[in-house]
C-alpha cells in the first residue's frame, strides 16, 4: 500500500513540477508568454501561475467564450474530451496539482469529516452547476459595452487561481499589492476556506466545486481506462471505502462519476479483488459473456 502510494506522490510531483516548470517566473514574479502557453494542459493549472508553461482548460474557455468574437472553443473541449474518454476522472487522482495540494493537506494528522451520505449527494451536483453557470452560461451571455464577458469562474471563484497565481505575483510587485482589494480578499477567503475543508475532508475542492472535475465525471463510466471488483474475490470487507478520498461506493459504483482513479481502494484491498487498466471489463459485462458462451 505504501508502495503505491509513493508512486502515485511520485507522478503528482512530477506533473505538478512539468506544468510549472518555469523558475524564473516565480524569482521575478511574472508570467510565461512562450509559445508552450497556447497549449491546454489536461489540468486545472492557473494560467497566471509564474511558473505555469501551459494554459488550463478552464481559463481557455472562458476566455473564449468572454471573448467579443467568439462563444466557444472547440480545441479545448476537443482536448479534454480525448483525455476523458481515454481516462476520465484519473487526470484528477494523478495529474492534477490542486489535487496534491489537497491530498497533502488531507494528510495532516486531524480528526476528519464525514459528511452524511444524502448532503454528500446533493452537494456533489454543485460543480455541475458551477460548470454550466459560471464556466460556461455567464461569460457568454453578460457582456459589457464591447461584447466582452468576464471568466466568472477564474475570478470570482477558483481558489488554485488564488494560490498558484494570485498571491505569488501580488507576494513580488508591490504594484499589484496596492491594488488588491474586496476582489482578492473575496478569493483568498475562498482559498482559506477550501484549505481547511481539504484538512478535514478528502478532496472537497475537487467533491463539490471543481467544473473540470465534473466535466471529466460525465465520461467515467465509459472511459476506457476502468476499474472493476470482482464478485467471487471480494469479500465485502469494506477496507476499501474506508479509504477512499472521495467516498464513493467501491463495490457497487467504483466506476461511477466520483473515482478520481487514485488507486488507494485498490491497495488497500486484502483479497486483491480490485483491478485497474485500460482492458478492464465490468462485471456485466464478463457475466453477460459467459452466458453468451454457456
Amino acid at each position: 500500500m505504501r508502495k503505491q502510494g509513493r508512486f502515485r506522490l511520485m507522478i503528482q510531483l512530477l506533473a505538478a513540477a512539468l506544468f510549472n516548470g518555469y523558475a524564473a517566473g516565480f524569482l521575478h514574479g511574472k508570467i510565461y508568454t512562450g509559445n508552450a502557453k497556447r497549449i491546454c494542459v489536461p489540468v486545472l493549472n492557473c494560467y497566471s501561475c509564474p511558473g505555469a508553461l501551459g494554459a488550463c482548460p478552464i481559463g481557455s474557455m472562458q476566455a473564449v467564450a468572454g471573448s467579443g468574437t467568439h462563444r466557444f472553443s472547440f480545441y479545448v473541449l476537443g482536448i479534454i474530451t480525448l483525455f476523458g474518454t481515454l481516462l476520465g476522472r484519473l487526470l484528477c487522482g494523478f495529474l492534477c496539482p490542486f489535487g496534491l495540494i489537497q491530498d497533502l493537506l488531507h494528510k495532516i494528522p486531524t480528526p476528519k469529516l464525514r459528511i452524511p451520505r444524502k448532503a454528500d449527494r446533493i452537494l456533489r451536483y454543485l460543480k455541475y452547476a458551477v460548470l454550466v453557470v459560471l464556466v460556461l452560461l455567464l461569460p457568454a451571455v453578460i457582456v459589457n459595452q464591447y461584447g466582452i464577458g468576464d471568466p466568472w469562474f477564474c475570478k470570482y471563484i477558483c481558489p488554485a487561481g488564488t494560490l498558484e497565481g494570485g498571491i505569488p505575483l501580488i507576494l513580488k510587485n508591490e504594484q499589484l499589492q496596492e491594488l488588491t482589494g474586496f476582489l482578492f480578499s473575496w478569493k483568498l477567503g475562498i482559498l482559506i476556506a477550501v484549505i481547511l475543508g481539504s484538512v478535514f475532508i478528502g478532496r472537497c475542492f475537487c467533491r463539490y466545486l471543481c467544473p473540470l472535475g465534473a466535466f471529466y465525471a460525465l465520461f467515467n463510466r465509459f472511459a476506457l481506462y476502468r476499474m472493476q471488483v470482482s464478485e467471487q474475490t471480494c469479500i465485502r470487507c469494506g477496507k476499501c471505502e474506508q479509504i477512499c478520498p472521495m467516498a464513493v461506493d467501491v463495490t457497487k459504483q467504483i466506476n461511477g462519476t466520483e473515482c478520481i482513479r487514485c488507486g488507494k481502494c485498490k491497495a488497500a484491498c486484502p483479497t486483491q479483488a480490485i483491478t485497474s487498466g485500460f482492458l478492464c471489463q465490468s462485471n456485466q459485462q464478463k457475466g453477460n459473456e459467459h452466458g453468451t458462451k454457456s
